[in-house]
């Protein structure tokens, strides 16, 4: 029998157990795998959660239906499929994942990138903190922290990389290098993204009823998710996406079956976090009550062009997926059933709940579709403009953020400032390239609608004057990306359906009446107070519950 009916076989056994057997019946594990008994009568003891980065629930869907046998198309049909996700706005990976874990959209979290500016800090490297001091800078919470950026253990300095990195630290803010953080101007201290949050963690509420956390990211700066306690994930395991892949030019990134390869070690990860071992599978710590990791090979798939001899991305229709991204897609597939095989292997099935989502999707998925704009330019231009208007006055532009949407932060915020970028991008025109690297004309800066000084916070909801909020949010016209080459066919990051509409899938322990596609609106940030419910949890203890009344799923 091959590994992936095997899997699937195990995936239905799992599931189908658990609609069966009470999550409060006991399983046969041993004292070293068992959790604590999930609080007030909770209906699983462990959530794994998923993020397929780029899936969208149109993904789900054809894979299902052409793959019918396999371990997602097992999940789908015992379990609750939301059919009508999206993610907060912007649909970057930093606010996508932050919702998930805090219920809570930017506005309430203060996470709007992982590339931004904040009016109320000083520059990395600030030792001195005069009162008065002029404070504004950017705010990298990305690779460029790592104290190595170039290496997946992000500067730890272990020996044999790649193929020892789950000896990499589960703190990763052991190798965030201090000096590249941005200054509490009060304090004079840097400020760990795990501070720059504003709203805590399931992972933290978990941590204050004495349950096991841990999670699997790309960069050592998801330490974010520990929350302000700074305490929330135990163990963190964040090789780094973006350093030099071997064998390659290039990162983790540039090759999709390097992709793969990085992903594989979080697989690992979670394999051993299942067997009641943490991420190194060297020490035994019991099962976590919520874990998981987040998935880039869907992501790279859709973005390159063309990768180990596959062409990227999506047929001409836009649903059907290509060579890579269907390769791809059948690797998330194993790796699902891989974990499916492992719970039952632990008799963990009447006692786990798996929740699949993804942090964002991508667009465009219509070849046709996609207009790459060098943005560079474009911001060039505006700055001439400005700086001609007012003789003396510094570059209009402190910050730009720009994937596809267009963040600006000004150095001057009065909403005249805002009004004159805002008239700029949209009368300005240029040429850009298609998929094929032709010539495409583009009109407004690639953009339909720019939100610009109140207008941009409003959209946001958030009080004009806050330090975090971009002075300008430009929304852009289907399928433009903003690039400076030719290197990618999609992006994420803006408020397009493609970007937003990602899945969200229910299956296991504690899930009521399975093999339902739910077809009601609901966001990715529910995903947190269900998880909390699911193990016997108050939502109410995460302050983004609070602030904006996020409710379960379930």
């Amino acid at each position: 029998m091959g590994t992936l009916r095997r899997a699937t076989i195990l995936a239905a056994a799992l599931l189908a157990g658990a609609v069966i057997v009470p999550a409060t019946v006991a399983t046969v594990a041993t004292a070293a795998t068992a959790a604590a008994d999930p609080p007030n009568g909770g209906r699983s003891r462990h959530v794994l959660l998923l993020s397929v980065d780029g899936l969208h629930q149109s993904d789900l869907s054809w894979y299902v239906s052409h793959h019918p046998n396999s371990a997602l198309a097992a999940l789908a049909d015992h379990g609750l499929d939301f059919t009508n996700a999206r993610t907060p706005f912007p649909s970057d990976s930093f606010p996508g994942m932050v919702g998930q874990v805090t219920g809570g959209n930017p506005a309430t979290t203060g996470i709007y990138y992982d590339d931004t500016y904040n009016r109320a800090l000083l520059p990395p490297g600030t030792t001195s903190c005069p009162a008065g001091a002029p404070t504004g800078t950017e705010v990298t919470y990305f690779e460029a922290l790592d104290k190595d950026p170039n290496s997946i253990d992000a500067g730890q300095g272990l020996a044999g990389l790649p193929d020892s990195i789950l000896s990499m630290t589960g703190q990763p803010r052991d190798v965030i290098d201090p000096t590249k953080l941005p200054v509490d101007p009060t304090s004079c201290k840097p400020v760990y993204p795990h501070q720059y949050l504003k709203v805590n963690t399931i992972f933290e509420v978990a941590r204050a009823h004495g349950l096991r956390t841990a999670w699997s990211d790309k960069h050592p700066a998801y330490e974010i998710l520990d929350g302000p306690s700074g305490n929330g994930v135990q163990d963190l395991f964040a090789p780094e996406i973006n350093s030099q892949a071997d064998g390659v030019l290039g990162d983790w990134t540039s090759d999709n079956a390097k992709t793969q390869q990085y992903d594989g070690y979080k697989v690992r990860a979670i394999l051993n976090e299942i067997d009641g071992y943490d991420h190194s599978g060297t020490t035994k710590v019991g099962v976590p009550a919520i874990f998981g990791m987040n998935f880039q090979t869907v992501s790279t798939a859709q973005k390159l062009p063309t990768s180990d001899g596959l062409t990227g991305g999506y047929l001409a229709d836009g649903v059907t997926p290509g060579p890579l991204l269907s390769r791809a897609l059948d690797f998330i597939d194993a790796q699902v059933g891989s974990f499916v095989n492992e719970i039952r292997g632990q008799h963990l099935q009447n006692s786990t709940t798996i929740i699949l989502s993804a942090k964002h999707g991508q667009s465009p998925t219509q070849p046709a579709a996609l207009t790459r704009i060098p943005d560079g330019p474009i911001l060039q231009g505006l700055n001439a403009a400005w700086t001609a208007a007012h003789p003396g006055a510094p570059n209009l532009i402190a910050q730009s953020t720009d994937d596809d949407a267009m963040l600006l932060w000004l150095t001057d915020r009065s909403q005249a400032a805002a009004n004159f970028a805002k008239n700029y991008l949209l009368t300005h025109s240029g040429t850009g390239n298609d998929i094929n690297g032709n010539p495409k004309a583009y009109t407004a800066s690639g953009l339909s609608v720019v939100y610009a000084g109140s207008a941009a916070a409003n959209f946001i909801g958030v009080a004009q004057g806050d330090p975090r909020v971009p002075d300008l949010i430009g929304i852009v016209q289907h399928g433009v990306v903003y690039t400076g080459g030719k290197g990618k066919i999609a992006e994420h990051g803006g408020a397009d359906p493609q970007d937003r509409n990602v899945p969200i899938l229910l299956a296991g322990s504690g899930v009521e009446n399975p093999g339902r596609n739910i077809q009601a609106p609901v966001e990715t940030t529910q995903v947190a107070p269900t998880i909390l419910r699911l193990l016997g949890l108050n939502p109410a203890e995460l302050k983004a519950i609070q602030l904006e009344h996020t409710a379960a799923l379930m």
